[in-house]
């Protein structure tokens, strides 16, 4: 059985979870893609594309486009000049603040693991003003290893007081790259169903689901990793 230090520290993903940022990076591709006279790519395509990094989603723009293979690092530094401060149209999913309030009021240590980078992870923390709620954040580029490599989300529990040895919590996440995460770090996943998933709900393992902020803190209370 998961046992866990109380309070349970609850990591939370960013993108697709806590924010809804596909319209920021769709901008922010499009221009990468204007400079490059190519053509433009629809919102759907590029929220598709979001989950496992920039790299990744470097390589499936330049799948989808007609963009050398061999240009993919000078189109992430064009790409990350405009990502760093793309914050404009980028909203919290509805009660995401409150229900972080809510969590944070019951004693729940709180951090963030996430493969966006910590620049753009930063900007948009600070915009929201998010980022004293988090204990610990854990970022694509805070080690070398990404999600679904659980070193991260393991990272994450641990700078949260979690046991050293056998890191527990909870995690909360939208992707395939979450559900697999927290499997590989063997703790319970809870699903925010109206994120950037690609598979069906019930093809994804997780412990409980939502499509409510408002509903997590119970689901949380529910889910927590007994001793």
């Amino acid at each position: 059985m998961n046992t866990c230090l109380a309070p349970c520290p609850v990591v939370f993903d960013l993108d697709g979870t806590l924010i809804d940022s596909a319209p920021d990076i769709h901008a922010a591709v499009n221009a990468v893609l204007r400079a490059q006279h190519t053509a433009p790519l629809t919102l759907d395509q590029v929220r598709s594309f979001i989950g496992g990094g920039v790299d990744l989603l470097w390589r499936r723009v330049i799948a989808a486009t007609d963009l050398p293979v061999e240009a993919h690092r000078d189109l992430v530094a064009s790409f990350m000049v405009r990502y760093h401060e793309a914050t404009a149209l980028t909203r919290l999913y509805p009660n995401v603040a409150e229900s972080l309030g809510v969590l944070a009021d019951r004693g729940y240590p709180l951090g963030l693991c996430t493969n966006k980078p910590t620049g753009p992870t930063m900007a948009i923390l600070d915009h929201f003003g998010l980022t004293r709620l988090f204990g610990a954040i854990v970022c694509g580029d805070s080690l070398p290893q990404k999600k679904p490599d659980p070193a991260p989300l393991w990272a994450a529990f641990r700078g949260l007081g979690a046991s050293p040895d056998r890191p527990r919590g909870v995690y909360v996440g939208d992707s395939e790259f979450d559900a697999e995460c927290a499997a590989n770090a063997g703790v319970p996943f809870l699903l925010f169903t109206l994120g950037y998933r690609k598979s069906g709900i019930e093809d994804m393992q997780h412990t409980g689901r939502f499509d409510d902020f408002a509903q997590l803190p119970l689901l949380v209370e529910e889910n927590v990793p007994v001793t």
